[in-house]
Parts: C-alpha cells; structure tokens; sequence
C-alpha cells in the first residue's frame, strides 16, 4: 500500500452487495492510495468497522469535496 501525503480522496457507496454490514449506501468514505488495488479494479477505503479494506471500484463514486466538509470529516476521524 502506498500511502502518500497528498490530498484525501473520497467516494460515495453506491453498491454495498455481500458487505451490507461493512459498507453503507449513499455514505462518504475516505479512499486510500493503493496502486496495486487499481490493477484489479479494487479501491482501499475505511469502512464501518474503522479499518480500511479493499473493494470493488464500481461500489463508488468519485467525489469532489468543498474545503469545508474535508477539514470537519479530518475533525471526525
């Protein structure tokens, strides 16, 4: 895993099949940078149980956060 200093990345859930419990619909998650995942269509997210796990890409969203929301998500975590 390749954990870099750049700017936080975040999706949104749109398909949570088979992990109904670690993942939920229409929620913010924060992406971590794993190459090796991208090869095989994979993203590295912190999921609900506040570790981060490898899924599918197409369970997410891309999305671009206001300044705002990503200094008080940081506050959260």
């Amino acid at each position: 895993m390749d954990r870099q200093n750049s700017k936080k990345a975040f999706v949104v859930c749109v398909k949570n099949e088979r992990y109904s419990a670690s993942l939920e619909l229409r929620k913010i998650y924060e992406v971590l940078p794993d190459s090796k995942a991208a090869e095989y269509k994979h993203i590295r997210v912190i999921d609900e149980s506040g570790e981060d796990y490898l899924y599918p890409s197409d369970f997410f969203i891309p999305i671009e956060l206001p300044q705002a929301v990503e200094e008080a998500l940081a506050l959260t975590t």
